[in-house]
């Protein structure tokens, strides 16, 4: 049986998805070709993602940069709604790298907003720089995206 075409998210789903969903995941590769799949916080800034993070993922976006993200939201699946970017990742190795980020400052603001607005404080490292120990930034810029949108399939399928 052929599998139902799910519908895309338009496109202010998508910015509606990726403006207030809290994590993100994403996969790199390790070394060999292992998968290092890991939750973060993100903000969405002109089409580009960002986040602040440490650790293997920095090192293996900076062997390879090439990453696959993913959000999502609800866990029913005729409430599902979902997007996966495909794309390269840019380690923002430095305060020079930082400031001439041209969404970094939005990125910033963004997740203090999203982040605070949720009940928590609002997190320390968005007024950090690279500069911040073992942290960094990173964009993450799509080259390919696939969304889906079940809330638009007709409940009779």
């Amino acid at each position: 049986m052929p599998s139902q075409k799910k519908p895309p998210l338009v496109a202010a789903k998508l910015d509606d998805l990726m403006s207030n969903t809290w994590n993100l995941r994403i996969a790199t590769t390790g070394s060999g070709t292992r998968i290092n799949l890991t939750p973060l916080w993100f903000s969405w800034v002109a089409g580009n993602i960002y986040f602040f993070c440490r650790g293997q993922k920095v090192e293996n976006l900076r062997r390879n940069s090439n990453a696959t993200v993913l959000v999502d939201r609800n866990e029913r699946f005729p409430e599902l709604q979902g997007a996966m970017f495909q794309g390269r990742a840019v380690v923002l190795e430095d305060r020079s790298m930082e400031d001439a980020d041209d969404g970094l400052s939005a990125a910033r603001q963004q997740m203090a907003a999203k982040y605070a607005a949720g009940g928590s404080v609002a997190p320390p490292h968005t007024e950090l720089t690279a500069l911040a120990g073992n942290f960094r930034w990173v964009r993450f810029e799509p080259s390919h995206t696939v969304t889906w949108d079940n809330t638009m399939i007709p409940a009779a399928l």
